[in-house]
C-alpha cells in the first residue's frame, strides 16, 4: 500500500484517506469462534488464526487500519474503548495523551448525545479539548444515522473555533428505528438482525458522503465485513490513487457482461445497483421494529 510507514496525523494532514475495519465481535461469532452476549475476546486465546484471518481479509480488503480485539478485555469486563459519557472519553484521552502518542476518540452516541444529555457537537469539542486529534463516532447506529453524527460534531467544532481530523464507523445494519441506545434496544439485536445488513451499494454512497462532508478515516463496526471495507475502498479508489486487492476478483458488475442470460448482462451497470430498492424477500415483516426500551 502506498505511505507505509507514515503515522496516522501526517496521512490524515496530508488529505489522505484512512480506511478502516469492520466488525469482529459478530463476524466472529457468525463464524462460531465467540458467544453472543458478553462478547468476551476469548477468540483471541482459542481461536488466533481465526482472528488473524479476519484481520488479513480486512488487510486485503483495503484497510490501513486495523485495531486490537480488546472489546470487554479489561479486569472489569468493561467494554474497552467505547464510550457512551463525554466525561469517561475524555479521562481516556488525557491518559493516552500523556504518552505522547496521537489520539483519536470516537463517542458511542447518537443525535440525541451522550448518556447525560451532552449534545453530539459539545461531546466533540470537550475531546478536543481534552487532546484528541481525531474525533467521531463508532458502533450502535447505522450509516445514515452515523453521518448525520458527523454533521453534528463539526458544525459544533467550527462553532468552538476548533479543529480536528473527523473518524466514522458506522454499523453494517441500517437502524433508524431505534432511539438513544442504538441497535441494542431493536428487538432483533444480537441473532436476527441479518435482513437489516447494508449492501455494498449502500456503503459505497456511505464512504462518497463521508468523504464530501470531510472524514477522511472512514471504516466501520459491528456487521461490517470485510466486503463492505471493499466497497469503501473502491469508492474511493480515485481519491487513494490504488484498488486493493481484493479487488482484483470484483468488478462492480462489469464482470456479468460474460453472463449468459441476457436480462442479467443487462444488470452490468453501477447505476443498475446503486438505484436498486432491494427486496427482503420477507411479505410479512415489517420493515422498521419497535425498541424495546
Amino acid at each position: 500500500f502506498p505511505g507505509v510507514g507514515e503515522g496516522i496525523l501526517e496521512r490524515l494532514e496530508n488529505g489522505e484517506v484512512v480506511v478502516g475495519d469492520g466488525s469482529f465481535l459478530l463476524t466472529l461469532e457468525k463464524r462460531g469462534y465467540l458467544k453472543a452476549g458478553l462478547w468476551t475476546p476469548e477468540a483471541v486465546v482459542e481461536y488466533p488464526n481465526a482472528v488473524r484471518q479476519l484481520h488479513m481479509e480486512f488487510l486485503r480488503a483495503g484497510s490501513n487500519v486495523m485495531q486490537t480485539f480488546t472489546f470487554s478485555a479489561s479486569e472489569d469486563n468493561k467494554e474497552s474503548k467505547y464510550f457512551e459519557h463525554a466525561e469517561e472519553a475524555m479521562w481516556a484521552v488525557e491518559v493516552l495523551k500523556a504518552l505522547g502518542k496521537p489520539v483519536a476518540a470516537t463517542m458511542c452516541i447518537g443525535p440525541d448525545g451522550d448518556m447525560h444529555g451532552v449534545s453530539p457537537g459539545e461531546c466533540a469539542v470537550k475531546l478536543v479539548k481534552a487532546g484528541a486529534a481525531i474525533v467521531g463516532v463508532n458502533c450502535r447506529f447505522g450509516p445514515s444515522t452515523s453521518l448525520k453524527m458527523m454533521k453534528l460534531m463539526k458544525a459544533g467544532l467550527q462553532a468552538a473555533g476548533l479543529e480536528a481530523h473527523l473518524m466514522v464507523q458506522s454499523l453494517g445494519f441500517h437502524t433508524p428505528d431505534c432511539g438513544k441506545g442504538g441497535f441494542v434496544d431493536l428487538p432483533e439485536y444480537p441473532s436476527g438482525l441479518e435482513p437489516r445488513a447494508a449492501t455494498r451499494w449502500d456503503i459505497q454512497k456511505y464512504a462518497r458522503e463521508a468523504y464530501k462532508l470531510g472524514v477522511r478515516y472512514i471504516g466501520g463496526c459491528c456487521g461490517f465485513e470485510p466486503y463492505h471495507i471493499r466497497a469503501i475502498a473502491e469508492e474511493l479508489a480515485p481519491e487513494r490513487g490504488f484498488w486493493p486487492p481484493a479487488s482484483d476478483k470484483h468488478g462492480s458488475g462489469s464482470s456479468l457482461n460474460m453472463h449468459t442470460k441476457p436480462w442479467i448482462r443487462a444488470r452490468a451497470r453501477r447505476e443498475c445497483w446503486e438505484n436498486l430498492l432491494p427486496a427482503s424477500g420477507r411479505p410479512f415483516c415489517p420493515s422498521l421494529s419497535q425498541p424495546d426500551v
